[in-house]
């Protein structure tokens, strides 16, 4: 009876309310002095909320002496307040001024249950396209939304690239010392929905499910160039296969490490590299002082180098585009 009192109040009865309608339902017609004494509640509560149960039309009232109450079954007091609920969104949907409903701003969410009715609330309002990012655990929990949604004239991608090793490759924290296996269980998941909304977030490893929903123009560039980014890795593997990773290592190693490597205690600045700079961005990078690292370029004409090697070049002018680097170095104080 507790979930059934529940949901009377989840129904927008007050608790004294949903009492009274399971007392009535229980034993019938009554007074108002035998539902009080049932309830043990004082006879001025109940006979106020009978009176209010009456209004609402969920008991009927008779008018002898004394009054007697009996509950309406509850599928006419459901039918109506149905039909109540469809009038009153009806109304308001016509007359509440419509504002910029564009979502330009970050929302975040809190709570597993939130997090995952709102991404099933936006995938049941995808018109055009779905690029999700999801393990195995996250979507088998939105395959009902996913499944559908080819019917209503929806495509859907799935690139898993969260648990692949290329992910692992490209990721910017690798796996630290003393580092738990909770911590790491942590699962991302990513959705672009119309090449509109974009929305990030992490679940599992015993934390709290977050997400993060946004329009933002920058945040769907960068998702949706991250879902091509995991179509061209899949045709290349699938095109050259062992060649592929011979020339470039695994996953792609070889060439990440030619640009990308873990920022070392003696460098004071990122290292700039020619070959992934527009002309325009290497002329104010190259006045930048920057780290000397090898595996910068192909040529060693175009690194930059430590002690005489490095003044020299400082001293002298040129571009990087132009296959030397250099730049003012700022005097310390």
């Amino acid at each position: 009876m507790e979930n059934v009192h529940q949901h009377l109040k989840n129904l927008g009865f007050t608790d004294l309310e949903a009492k009274c309608l399971l007392e009535l339902a229980v034993n019938g017609t009554q007074t108002g002095y035998e539902i009080a004494k049932g309830l043990g509640v004082s006879r001025s509560n109940v006979y106020a909320a009978l009176q209010k149960l009456a209004d609402k039309g969920a008991v009927l009232t008779s008018h002898g002496e004394p009054t007697v109450y009996q509950s309406v079954p509850i599928e006419e007091i459901g039918e109506r307040m149905e039909a109540e609920l469809h009038a009153s969104v009806r109304y308001v949907s016509e007359h509440l001024p419509k504002g910029d409903a564009q979502r330009l701003d970050y929302f975040s969410l809190i709570g597993d249950a939130k997090v995952l009715d709102r991404i099933r609330t936006e995938l049941r309002k995808a018109k055009e396209e779905v690029l999700c990012d999801l393990a195995p655990e996250e979507a088998k929990l939105l395959k009902e939304e996913l499944k559908q949604a080819p019917s209503h004239g929806v495509r859907v991608v799935a690139a898993p690239t969260s648990d692949s090793g290329l992910a692992q490759a490209f990721s910017p924290f690798p796996k630290r010392r003393g580092e738990s296996a909770k911590e790491l269980s942590q699962r991302k998941f990513t959705l672009l929905i119309d090449r509109k909304l974009a929305i990030v977030g992490t679940r599992g490893g015993g934390e709290s499910t977050l997400a993060m929903l946004t329009e933002q123009t920058a945040m769907v560039e960068l998702l949706y160039h991250q879902f091509c980014s995991a179509i061209v890795f899949h045709e290349l593997g699938q095109d050259m296969g062992a060649k592929l990773e011979d020339k470039y290592g695994k996953y792609f190693k070889k060439m990440i490490q030619k640009y990308i490597e873990p920022k070392r205690a003696e460098e004071v600045k990122i290292p700039v590299t020619k070959l992934i700079v527009e002309p325009e961005v290497a002329d104010e990078l190259g006045r930048l002082e920057v780290a000397a690292d090898p595996r910068l370029s192909d040529e060693s004409s175009d690194e930059l180098t430590t002690g005489s090697k490095r003044n020299e070049l400082l001293a002298s002018e040129g571009k990087l585009g132009e296959g030397k680097s250099t730049g003012k170095r700022k005097k310390k104080k």
